[in-house]
């Protein structure tokens, strides 16, 4: 019995057994062919399909507070490109025709004067910047050191076809801020950008510089204002600056500096850099005083800017040390350094040691605070100042000088606006300059005589007369210049088609050499 037990239960292992192995090979039977069927299914499907084509989804506004603001701002932004002809003096040939090329004066007048490029030939320079439009009529806003010494000045405004520039008149300048105006006639009206109140702006504020950085027009950057009241400059006491790490790149200069308004609350006017290009810190001057400027170089009989002094120099940097020797109020003060000769505060008085506190009973506390209050006084008015002298409060009336005139030794080219110490340009293509005491002894020419000729321009009358840099102009149509003034004048009185007669000690013939005519006929 368990014997057939035992026979039985082997049957049904073997055929269990059986079972498992023919139900497995049928299965994977199963799943090879249908591996094989789905290839060739997806093969037929994939050979016979093209691929779906991309599509552009229709044009969806951002939201995007930065692209409204140079939208509407670009267009308000131009490109400036100037031209000038640097030109070496010429040589003039010694009689009997030797010595041309050796000049003995050549080095003197290239020191004295400034030797363009070191050369002796014509020299062309182009540079590229940026300017802001402030008004329809084609006024626009830039740096002086754009246009400096341009012969030519042309504007490219947004719309212009590549190609298409516009000659533009410089109507001032001013070194002191280096702001400059310009403007074109295109025959219709021009965006104007809205200006606005640089007082308005604090650190961390967001901020876009446009311009044409490396001639790329219209390139717009983002930034926030990293400082103000920058001082980059010594001796600069009207430029202090807005200081953004929007990027600013060589040709940004002149462009604006606009806030979230759309508003332009400075002009980009440098950077600081040890590469030449954008390192994070960059200086914008405040549209306030951009604006105080641009006034007065538009409206002005004389298209400068005129700004009252005293004639007064203190330190740059207030020192504690000098206001407990010199003593002075309780809220500080600015002690005088150094008195004018003969300027409003010397006629006045007042002497290097003494604390001036007020203007016109306003407190003043640093050097910036009082050149701010005396330079916003016009020449010729009254101002009351009070001061301290050995611990005792006094006060005093100055009459207000222009700052141009006063300190015109010191300031010398520096100072654009100053017509004493400005070189004389003229319709017959002169600059010149009245001949100092100093300069007639380095020259060994008798003092008080003529003027000496800074520039000659290229293609002019005085460069067909073969006028030299250093020449020395006595007489005009035997009318005596001893003076800018007497050059002016009489300059003015010469119509086209006029013989005009320079009588001139050329600039090698010294105390020892004679004088010479040089003439022609006025074209």
């Amino acid at each position: 019995m368990n014997a057939r037990l035992t026979q039985l239960l082997e049957r049904l292992k073997a055929r269990r057994l059986a079972y498992t192995l023919t139900i497995a090979l049928t299965l994977a039977v199963g799943i090879l062919i249908g591996t094989v069927i789905s290839h060739g299914v997806k093969g037929r499907a994939l050979a016979g399909t093209d691929p779906a084509p991309l599509t552009v989804p229709p044009v969806q506004r951002q939201s995007s507070q930065f692209g409204q603001i140079a939208k509407a701002v670009e267009p308000s932004v131009v490109n400036i490109n100037t031209d000038s002809v640097i030109k070496a003096p010429k040589r003039r040939r010694a009689p009997g025709g030797g010595g041309g090329d050796d000049d003995p004066f050549h080095d003197f007048f290239d020191r004295f004067f400034g030797a363009p490029d070191g050369g002796d030939g014509s020299v062309r320079e182009r540079s590229l910047g940026s300017g802001v439009i402030v008004d329809s009529s084609g006024y626009i806003i830039t740096n002086q050191h754009v246009i400096d010494n341009a012969t030519r000045v042309r504007v490219k405004l947004m719309d212009d076809p590549p190609g298409v520039l516009h000659d533009a008149e410089i109507v001032g300048s001013d070194k002191e801020t280096d702001l400059a105006v310009i403007k074109v006639n295109v025959g219709h009206p021009l965006k104007a950008a809205k200006i606005g109140n640089s007082e308005s702006v604090e650190v961390g504020d967001w901020v876009l510089a446009i311009g044409s950085p490396f001639n790329l027009e219209e390139t717009v950057t983002a930034g926030i204002i990293s400082a103000k009241g920058r001082n980059i400059v010594s001796q600069r006491q009207f430029q202090s600056f807005l200081q953004t790490d929007a990027a600013i790149n060589p040709g940004n200069s002149g462009g604006p500096l606009v806030n979230m308004s759309g508003e332009v609350i400075g002009i980009n006017t440098a950077i600081y850099t040890e590469s030449a290009g954008y390192e994070g810190v960059g200086f914008a001057m405040p549209s306030n005083t951009v604006a105080e400027v641009y006034n007065q170089l538009v409206q002005g009989p004389d298209h400068r800017v005129v700004r009252g002094s005293i004639g007064v120099e203190f330190n740059a940097q207030p020192s504690p040390a000098i206001a407990r020797v010199y003593g002075g109020g309780a809220g500080g003060g600015v002690t005088i350094a150094n008195v004018t000769p003969g300027g409003p505060a010397d006629s006045a008085g007042l002497r290097t040691g003494d604390t001036i506190v007020s203007v016109n009973g306003k407190e003043v506390r640093t050097g910036d605070e009082l050149v701010n209050e005396i330079s916003l006084l016009k020449p010729g008015t009254k101002a009351k100042l009070g001061y301290f002298r050995d611990g005792k409060e006094r006060d005093a009336e100055v009459t207000i000088a222009d700052r141009a005139k006063l300190f015109a030794a010191r300031l010398g080219d520096d100072n654009s606006g100053d017509e004493e110490s400005k070189p004389t340009d003229s319709k017959l293509g002169l600059s010149v300059r009245t001949l100092t005491p100093d300069l007639a002894d380095r020259l060994e020419v008798p003092a008080g005589k003529g003027v000496v000729v800074q520039d000659v321009k290229p293609g002019s009358f005085a460069d067909d007369l073969n006028f030299s840099r250093g020449d020395i102009i006595l007489q005009i149509n035997k009318q005596p210049i001893n003076s800018e003034e007497d050059f002016r004048r009489q300059q003015a009185q010469l119509k086209s088609g006029q013989d005009v007669v320079f009588l001139v000690l050329p600039r090698a013939g010294g105390r020892n050499g004679g004088t010479i005519f040089l003439a022609g006929t006025l074209p």
